[in-house]
């Protein structure tokens, strides 16, 4: 954790003096108070700022209740000068303390993502994905007169073009069932028992769900990591940070959500350094398909097909296979019956074994185990 004196109240305190040495939340302007943390000194920001969301008058559902939207003083500006005012000082606050291969990541809707978006490329921020966040169970729209927005954007991005960042791909791909982590994330919005609530009413209008933050910490962070959020609110990145083991700094300028977040941040536990280790990417070796062939786990002639048995192809002594296509590796000719441009040979295609369709996948796993260090 840097050191940095914060003043919060009548006394000074030192970033980092805390009950678990893991986080801190600070009450002020986050400008003001980012202005007195040290330079390139955070690995990850993330920032979920006022949406403008402009509403001029109640919400109310077709049976005239009333809707629990965001009608808070932090919310409203004078017009868009005054929005792009206040969205570049805290950019550029945040700029000052990001480390050189450090990441930002900003959440917005479309009353204010674009206006966001244009400032973090004029200020030589390289945007690295725009991740769509799609929402299972959206607020409806009652008035019937636009579409339900069902979606929030984030913005993820490096300090600059040639920004060395962090990314846990295979991280990402085992929370994905092992398939490649897309762009569009469909995570419901927050609500149950994690809802922080007070007198039965939501404690924070925006709160935002833990699997979102956890899915960002994750695949942009390690362990030990700071992380900072210059709107902190309820503490969900908190939370989640210290759950993940990485350290973080939460401002806020409401007293309000920084005593709900001090809670419930304190009530969190630290998962064991064993349980957060990274996924790194796999260390088996290489296995040509050849090598299946010539030690005896497949034969020249054995029929090889896919799951649906729509396609055929014979396994060749060289290890190649051909179709009535076409020739070639095992992904060549997957791909290429398939009419795609590329294709996973292993997962692709099968072989009888004892009247059952076995994955050439699991006979490679079966020549690794057999062959030892000679795979």
């Amino acid at each position: 954790m840097p050191t940095a004196e914060i003043r919060t109240g009548s006394r000074m305190r030192q970033l980092g003096e805390t009950s678990d040495d893991l986080g801190e939340v600070l009450i002020g302007d986050c400008v003001e108070v980012m202005a007195r943390l040290p330079a390139e000194s955070v690995d990850l920001v993330f920032a979920d700022p006022p949406y403008n969301l402009q509403l001029n008058r109640e919400l109310h559902r077709p049976d005239n209740s009333h809707v629990d939207a965001v009608n808070e003083a932090w919310d409203k500006f004078a017009d868009f000068a005054s929005y792009d005012r206040f969205s570049r000082a805290w950019l550029e606050a945040a700029r000052r303390l990001l480390k050189p291969d450090g990441t930002l990541w900003v959440i917005g809707s479309y009353h204010n993502i674009y206006r966001v978006g244009a400032l973090l490329q004029d200020m030589g921020f390289w945007i690295l994905n725009d991740i769509v966040w799609r929402k299972t169970n959206p607020m409806p729209n009652f008035r019937g007169r636009r579409f339900t927005n069902a979606h929030e954007t984030l913005l993820w991005c490096g300090k600059s073009r040639d920004s060395k960042y962090t990314f846990n791909y295979q991280a990402m791909k085992a929370l994905n069932d092992d398939v490649q982590m897309r762009s569009d994330w469909l995570l419901p919005i927050c609500g149950g028992g994690e809802r922080l609530k007070r007198d039965g009413k939501k404690a924070h209008p925006t709160q935002k769900p833990e699997a979102l933050l956890h899915r960002v910490l994750l695949a942009a962070t390690k362990p030990g990591d700071l992380v900072l959020d210059p709107f902190f609110g309820s503490g969900t990145t908190g939370a989640v940070a210290k759950r993940l083991n990485r350290r973080f700094i939460g401002i806020d300028r409401e007293k309000d959500y920084v005593r709900l977040a001090r809670d419930r941040v304190a009530a969190v536990t630290p998962a064991a350094a064993e349980d957060i280790a990274i996924a790194e990417k796999r260390s088996e070796p290489r296995v040509p398909f050849g090598a299946l062939v010539e030690n005896g786990f497949l034969k020249p002639g054995d029929v090889l097909f896919d799951a649906s048995r729509r396609w055929t192809a014979k396994v060749r002594a060289d290890g190649t296979v051909i179709s009535a296509e076409t020739k070639g590796s095992i992904h060549k000719v997957a791909a290429e019956v398939q009419g795609a441009a590329a294709c996973n040979g292993w997962a692709f295609w099968h072989v009888e074994l004892k009247g059952h369709a076995v994955s050439i996948d699991v006979l490679r796993q079966k020549y690794r185990a057999e062959m030892g260090p000679a795979a």
